[in-house]
């Protein structure tokens, strides 16, 4: 019997080099597909379906995940997907906020972020995607160090309130 090469299968129909422009045009429509007038701001779906407390937010966390499974697809490293990840771990917990996350979804745009991170992706050259590498190493080292000093700064705020709690509960007792 003669051996025989198994062909890789093929993950998706672009040629190398191309990104669908269906995840373009997904995530434009997503985050800045209309422009506010008299401004330059542009927004998306994204905004606009946030007003609609969990059910909107649920619908354009699922496009995120799409495009993020996409870009598993094309085969984008691990460290780019674990930034992508952070593109939207970032818009789903900042953009849940009332209002506020819906002024936070205008400016944000995580979508059209994560498909240009695909895109640099699959136009690099090896150097230029070593290099890639290393600026995402670098975005999510500084996202690492700003969770930790949230952290700590919100655990230094809550025994400072603690401890003006005790004391006053202290004064009151007297």
């Amino acid at each position: 019997m003669a051996n025989r090469v198994l062909e890789p299968e093929v993950l998706y129909d672009d040629p190398p080099g191309v990104v669908d422009p269906q995840l373009e045009l997904l995530a434009r429509w997503m985050d800045s597909v209309f422009e506010i007038p008299g401004t330059r701001i542009r927004l998306g779906l994204d905004p606009i379906l946030g007003l609609f407390p969990g059910l909107g937010d649920l619908l354009t966390t699922v496009v995120s995940l799409y495009i993020l499974g996409a870009a598993r697809r094309y085969g984008v490293p691990r460290i780019t997907l674990a930034r992508m990840a952070a593109n939207v771990a970032i818009d789903v917990v900042l953009g849940s906020l009332p209002l506020v996350g819906d002024v936070f979804d205008v400016f944000w745009k995580s979508n059209v972020k994560n498909v240009a991170l695909l895109r640099r992706h699959v136009l690099a050259t090896p150097a230029e995607q070593r290099r890639a590498r290393s600026g995402d190493w670098l975005f999510l080292a500084g996202l690492i160090v700003l969770l930790v000093v949230l952290l700590g700064g919100a655990i230094a705020v809550s025994y400072g309130i603690l401890y003006m709690l005790a004391h006053a509960l202290a004064q009151g007792a007297r």
